[in-house]
């Protein structure tokens, strides 16, 4: 009879200790879930503050009178680290059905750069403007 009971308590020792691992085991997975997310949401914060810089840079130049500057290089603070904003502005050489070319339209591309844990970013926007002369 003493042998039976032994058994029945190794098992029990077992059932918890296997508990124990499958508890352990979930709470370091749901552990790295969470850092995960809060990675995510902060990858998708910076990326939202370089589209507004992006979008808002792309209204001061739609706003602002006469041609776009042909190249300007800005630097913008993002709260995240410095954004490199370069901006190039080319006729667009657009045609029209009658294959005439349409004039007073320049292309302007924007492009920021910046650098997320030393690994290089960019992100870039290309819109049109036109203005008559």
């Amino acid at each position: 009879m003493q042998r039976g009971k032994q058994t029945r308590r190794a098992f029990a020792l077992y059932e918890v200790l296997i508990g124990l691992t499958i508890f352990v085991v979930g709470t370091l997975a749901l552990g790295r879930s969470v850092e995960n997310c809060m990675n995510a949401t902060a990858l998708s914060a910076q990326e939202d503050r370089v589209r507004q810089i992006l979008a808002n840079r792309m209204a001061e130049i739609q706003a602002t009178p006469g041609v776009p500057d042909t190249k300007k290089e800005t630097k913008v603070e993002s709260g995240y680290g410095p954004v490199k904003v370069t901006q190039q502005a080319v006729p667009a050489r657009l045609k029209n059905e009658k294959e005439i070319e349409l004039g007073g339209i320049t292309q302007v591309t924007l492009t920021a750069e910046w650098s997320r844990k030393r690994t290089a970013q960019k992100r870039k926007i290309e819109f049109y403007v036109y203005r008559t002369g």
